[in-house]
């Protein structure tokens, strides 16, 4: 099932490879927003019989979304908003940047790391060759807790339909969800080579449930998972607490929504207890809430899931990109991004312009296009981003 009909050849190829693959049950469900990826489509929704493909969760497990609205509107915003992406910025270690590890040791931070490690001690010592990934492993990954990552990842102070202030972040498992996915990616291409099974894309290698790779596997994803949700939420706190001296006295206002759009997850549809795939789309059952964002120029959307079970209960994730990192850069410039981010405060430098707005879809078209999906709730406009 597509929902798009702008879709290039490369990602209906992907998803024609993983439709034939024995272990999809039922059929591939494509987003309007999908797009080629590695493997596996970005934009696309995998259910799977006792089985995962690691290469389709991907590398950044967990990546999705965060919101609150606040108890502001926009003529509670000062005049120039220079000084509040630069209070975020202060606050969020982006980019390759993240938390220095002798400031948060015996912190808050550091407590609520702490019902991770006992579970990730032990995935480590079934497979220390996690360690050999990473430099400085056991540091890293509580010090980029709290912290975005540079690409796609942002922080936005956004208004809403009624000129409502909203706070809205994207981001990951940072380097350690990173470190997870490629090792499980080799080991089940491995393993593929091992049993001589036969593939359309080598990046579609599975585990089968019952193995020991796949239980190891769907402990380390799940743990993945809950860091990226607890990034989330450390950021959040974060960005209030930077922003509270610039601006009046506040408080956050129900609708908070953390969602991944980059995951795995057991759950039921066609009757069957399935595995379910979803590799840049998010979970809209009916009445659920999410978030679909636009570009760094563009509206981003809080939405109400209506259930579809042809989607799998799911819609887009995003605006999805219409051409890559290195083609934007070549068609683009800084001047170009000045001019599509106008009216935002956000970096306008050389080193973004894969960002523009130009390389990403339409969002509205990709909202025309899966109302049979969702209803929209509230629409988002930016007014600062801060990105990596």
């Amino acid at each position: 099932m597509v929902w798009t009909d702008d879709i290039e050849p490369a990602a209906l190829q992907q998803l024609l490879n993983v439709a034939q693959l024995p272990i999809v049950h039922g059929h591939v469900a494509a987003m309007p927003d999908v797009h080629a990826g590695i493997g596996a489509t970005v934009g696309s929704v995998i259910p799977t019989r006792a089985a995962i493909i690691p290469a389709a969760v991907g590398v950044d497990i967990g990546c999705g979304m965060n919101a609150v609205r606040l108890s502001l509107s926009a003529e509670h915003l000062p005049d120039g908003l220079a000084r509040l992406r630069s209070a975020i910025e202060a606050a969020v270690p982006v980019g390759f940047e993240q938390h220095p590890y002798d400031k948060i040791q015996g912190s808050a931070h550091a407590r609520l790391a702490r019902p991770l490690t006992d579970r990730l001690d032990r995935i480590v010592g079934k497979h220390p060759g996690l360690m050999k990934m990473q430099r400085q492993f056991v540091r890293t990954w509580v010090s980029q807790l709290g912290t975005l990552g540079g690409g796609n990842h942002f922080i936005e102070l956004c208004l809403d339909e009624a000129s409502r202030v909203w706070v809205m972040l994207h981001s990951g498992s940072r380097g350690i969800g990173n470190c997870m996915g490629r090792y499980f990616i080799a080991a089940a291409r491995k393993l593929a080579e091992k049993e001589h099974t036969r593939l359309p894309d080598k990046d579609l290698a599975w585990f089968a449930d019952g193995s020991p790779l796949f239980d190891d596997y769907w402990e380390a994803v799940e743990w993945a998972q809950d860091y990226a949700l607890l990034n989330r939420r450390m950021m959040l706190d974060l960005i209030l607490e930077a922003i509270r001296p610039h601006l009046p006295p506040f408080r956050t206002e129900g609708e908070a929504i953390n969602c991944h759009h980059n995951y795995v997850a057991r759950e039921t549809h066609l009757g069957e207890a399935l595995f379910i795939t979803r590799k840049g789309a998010i979970s809209a059952r009916d009445g659920e809430l999410g978030i679909i964002p636009g570009s760094m120029g563009a509206k981003s959307y809080v939405v109400r899931g209506k259930g579809n079970s042809a989607s799998f209960c799911s819609c887009s994730h995003g605006a999805g990109r219409r051409m890559s990192r290195s083609e934007a850069k070549r068609r683009f410039n800084r001047h170009d991004l000045a001019q599509q981010t106008e009216g935002v405060e956000c970096r306008k430098d050389k080193a973004v312009v894969d960002e523009i707005p130009g390389a990403y879809k339409d969002i509205d078209r990709v909202m025309e296009r899966q109302t049979d999906l969702v209803d929209v709730v509230h629409t988002l406009k930016q007014v600062v981003c801060v990105k990596g």
